[in-house]
């Protein structure tokens, strides 16, 4: 089937969805929303489609452990051409009463062309190992449908964390270069006071050598963007050095009123799982992520599973039944080769029976082979328990860690507001030299760390909802649906 270059899907996704128009829409240029990178992820991303081959290998043991239920038919043929047909010495006396003792004749055996045919069918009728085989194979499919699914939760919770560090470093250079413009223009405007006899050449050295600072702060900050636009395009399949640009700001969301976001960050907002705000019910979200946490399912199946292995020795001790039937045909002629001969020179043979098989004694391989599939439950049944303990614990740290990072998001908010307006006075104020270049500086440093630490706060926010959804087993796009900007419900 004929696959669309990865960055044209991309492209494609962000004119139209179908089904919901307008829905990924992105004003301005080339720049892809969460729910678009996700889905492209879940299309082309190479663990993703190697945990469907490693499915898709469960399904055809499953097939193969029918095999052993089913009957099994076999033909075999052969021709031989003796060449010099096999000739033994037996006593003349045996058809010449009269010839003397010690008188042997020698008698040939076969004729120069022998054909032979057999159809061999057996039917398992009893076979406790097939049938516990069975549910085995069967089990090990639904284990590695559940592995699927969990490894696309990795997928999916390792994109959005991409994104998510692809908008911090997007933010990080967006930051860097308004800081670097603002201190470049009071640089501009303390040489014309200096030169004006209005400010000191300490104060135009000391922005000098601000800019010096903030320039290659703002060349790490782009070698940043760039590793994590290598980092998320790796998750989707497509070239690294694509230039992949997210739609979204950081320093923009507004976690308090979702409505008053711009429609990327509506998007970005809307792509969670399990809710976090004051009042959730705790405990009911840890009861729900114990039951459908990829982690503890797979290790649920897998105790499940040596148990059939268990009953899978355990079932050796009990005999087989098996059914067969034989079909023969043979046929011996000289002279130049006829395919079966005729009538007179061909013979056939039929056999039915049934066939038991008592397994008595084994060498104590049986025993030990046992002992070895206990000791692996037991391994597998300690091994569930501690991992949904941690469950509990993570799940609930998780939850305090989002609950803090938005708390933290509102107080730099306000940060961010009042260091706005220090910037504003103490710029001001300079001009009018009221204020010294000093507190100009320092305001502007104030104003630059405020605003990284907002979208540091959003950030941190976002990526642990990412880490608490894969927690939860609630992950948008793969365990749920997720809620569309028009009210519709999108996968």
């Amino acid at each position: 089937m004929f696959r669309l270059p990865a960055l044209t899907v991309l492209a494609a996704g962000l004119v139209w969805a179908p089904g919901a128009e307008g829905q990924e829409r992105v004003p301005g240029e080339g720049r892809a929303l969460l729910t678009t990178v996700v889905r492209t992820a879940l299309e082309r991303n190479r663990d993703v489609l190697d945990a469907e081959f490693q499915l898709a290998v469960a399904r055809e043991q499953v097939s193969e452990a029918w095999s052993n239920v089913y009957p099994s038919v076999d033909l075999s043929s052969s021709f031989t051409r003796n060449v010099a047909p096999q000739v033994s010495f037996l006593p003349a006396q045996i058809f010449d009463p009269t010839a003397a003792e010690g008188e042997f004749i020698p008698v040939q055996f076969g004729a120069d062309n022998i054909w032979s045919l057999s159809v061999n069918a057996e039917q398992t009728l009893v076979d406790p190992r097939a049938f516990v085989g069975l549910g085995a194979a069967a089990r090990f499919q639904n284990l590695q449908r559940e592995a699927l699914r969990g490894r696309t939760q990795q997928v999916v919770t390792r994109v959005r964390l991409g994104f998510y560090d692809l908008l911090l470093a997007q933010e990080e250079v967006r930051l860097t270069e308004n800081s670097l413009r603002r201190v470049r223009q009071s640089l501009k405007e303390t040489r014309a006071m200096h030169e004006a006899g209005l400010a000191a050449a300490y104060d135009v050295l000391r922005l000098e050598v601000e800019v010096a600072n903030l320039e290659p702060n703002l060349g790490r900050a782009v070698n940043r963007r760039a590793a994590a636009r290598r980092t998320l395009a790796i998750e989707l399949g497509t070239d690294p050095e694509a230039g992949l640009e997210v739609a979204g700001s950081l320093a923009q969301i507004d976690l308090v009123d979702i409505d008053a976001n711009s429609s990327a960050n509506r998007d970005i907002l809307s792509f969670t799982g399990v809710p976090v705000e004051e009042g959730a019910d705790v405990a009911s979200a840890v009861r729900r992520g114990a039951a459908q946490r990829s982690d503890i399912r797979q290790l649920e199946m897998t105790e499940q599973l040596r148990k059939t292995e268990l009953r899978l020795e355990q079932v050796e001790y009990l005999p087989k039944v098996l059914a067969f039937g034989t079909y023969g045909l043979a046929a011996q002629q000289n002279g130049p080769p006829d395919f079966f001969g005729t009538k007179a020179q061909r013979g056939s043979s039929k056999q039915v029976g049934l066939r038991v098989t008592f397994p008595l004694f084994s060498g104590f391989g049986r025993d030990a082979r046992i002992d070895q599939r206990h000791a692996a439950l037991r391994q597998a049944e300690v091994q569930t328990r501690f991992a949904a303990d941690q469950a509990e614990v993570q799940l609930r740290n998780f939850m305090d860690e989002a609950r803090e990072a938005r708390a933290r998001a509102g107080g730099q908010l306000l940060a961010v507001s009042q260091a706005q307006r220090g910037y504003e006075i103490a710029s001001a104020q300079y001009r009018e030299g009221l204020g010294s270049q000093l507190e100009l500086t320092d305001a502007e440093v104030a104003l630059r760390q405020s605003e990284f630490n907002y979208a540091q706060a959003v950030y941190d926010y976002l990526a642990t909802r990412a880490r608490l959804d894969e927690a939860a087993g609630q992950v948008p796009l793969v365990d749920m649906d997720m809620q569309g900007e028009d009210g519709g419900r999108v996968r």
